[in-house]
């Protein structure tokens, strides 16, 4: 791809999660925001701790060298919604100011019922607001053919006001330019995850 297509796909991408943005965060719709004092968070499994990137090359430390300020990794390989659920306490002690909650992955691979899923994720994101703090939903595609989860993101994200980036592996899962393995992007794919994040990240510190 040459450059020129390369600014104008980063352009595009950051007019999607802009939009995204203000269509969940106009009139005070994003719960707790503008944002308090304290931490910003990633929670979720092993999209969040950067299984399959190079040292420096996962998406919380892209993430934060973008916003220039620092990102607690609470990410663990191979949790469920249930897992998360589990340890959520971790997230709560921090007092975070704002959430990036990754999620859900594993749960469509072990063949957990939707609702269960979802009603796991609801908790989680409900207990986080809780404490003051902003949720940053990102959505993650249920299998490589076919999408079926993307409404339920869409629409816990708008019950509980979080904000919210849909199916952040669009376009790099199973592309072997971008992933280090079947289910994990390399450094590379992390790089287009974060491009698709930043734009609200910031707007929401803002």
């Amino acid at each position: 791809m040459t450059s020129n297509k390369k600014l104008v796909l980063a352009g595009l991408v950051a007019a999607v999660g802009l939009a995204l943005f203000f269509a969940y965060g106009r009139d005070a719709k994003i719960t707790n925001y503008p944002p308090k004092d304290g931490p910003i968070v990633a929670f979720g499994d092993s999209l969040v701790e950067g299984v399959g990137a190079n040292k420096g090359g996962d998406l919380v430390s892209l993430l934060s060298n973008m916003i220039k300020e620092p990102i607690a990794n609470l990410g663990v390989s191979g949790n469920t919604s249930a897992d998360a659920l589990a340890r959520i306490d971790r997230v709560l002690e921090k007092e975070p100011r704002l959430v990036i909650v990754l999620l859900g992955g594993n749960d469509f691979l072990r063949k957990v019922a939707r609702e269960e899923t979802f009603a796991n994720l609801r908790q989680i994101v409900r207990k986080i607001q809780s404490k003051g703090a902003i949720v940053l939903l990102l959505g993650v595609r249920s299998n490589l053919l076919a999408d079926n989860a993307a409404e339920y993101y869409e629409a816990l994200a708008k019950e509980t006001g979080s904000a919210y980036v849909p199916d952040v592996l669009d376009g790099i899962f199973g592309d072997s330019r971008y992933m280090a393995d079947s289910i994990h992007p390399n450094s590379q794919g992390y790089a287009r995850v974060a491009e698709r994040v930043y734009p609200v990240l910031f707007k929401l510190l803002k």
